[in-house]
């Protein structure tokens, strides 16, 4: 399968991610469910760092169940085109109409621990997110669109100003990682 092989592909930026995509290929080897969120345990998730055209704004949403500032993103339910899935995720998020890679090959792994929270009325156990990210780029003059189910704003960010909207402690390691990787393309 071709997300496999991307994965298998990916060259680890860190020793964090050379760790995560050791246990993400572990965990697709011997889980058929890795791509389905009922998998409970565990699933492969699709994100994206969404970047303006000079690379100064990223565009992020406060998402409702974290109560932060975040990336978009989300469940493959099934789909193996992570890159699909980003794309997808991204617009129904943030309700602009075009996206596009940056870079077609993936841009970051990582393992992600979920608390356990409420969603549509559902309890959802801890578990983590196996998570692929894409660079996209978008005009930043685009309309935003709120997704009420999801999330309470949409913004682009000042990539300098990021770290002070970030309420999240566990996703700052993550986004400083995508941001220095950012300086390095």
């Amino acid at each position: 399968m071709k997300y496999i092989q991307d994965i298998e592909n990916y060259q680890p930026f860190n020793e964090q991610e050379k760790v995560d995509k050791a246990l993400i290929l572990n965990f697709i080897k011997n889980n058929s469910d890795h791509l389905y969120r009922e998998n409970l345990a565990a699933h492969l998730t699709s994100s994206a760092i969404v970047i303006n055209q000079d690379k100064t704004k990223v565009l992020f949403a406060y998402h409702n169940i974290y109560d932060s500032w975040s990336w978009v993103g989300g469940h493959n339910d099934g789909d193996s085109d992570l890159l699909k899935v980003a794309i997808k995720e991204t617009k129904e998020e943030t309700g602009i109409l075009e996206v596009e890679p940056y870079l077609e090959d993936i841009y970051m792994i990582d393992v992600i621990y979920v608390e356990n929270h409420i969603k549509n009325g559902k309890r959802v156990p801890d578990h983590l997110h196996l998570n692929v990210t894409y660079l996209l780029m978008a005009d930043d003059s685009q309309k935003l669109r709120v997704k009420k189910d999801e999330n309470q704003a949409v913004a682009w960010i000042e990539l300098e100003d990021v770290f002070n909207k970030i309420s999240e402690p566990r996703m700052v390691p993550i986004y400083r990682k995508a941001f220095d990787k950012l300086m390095t393309i």
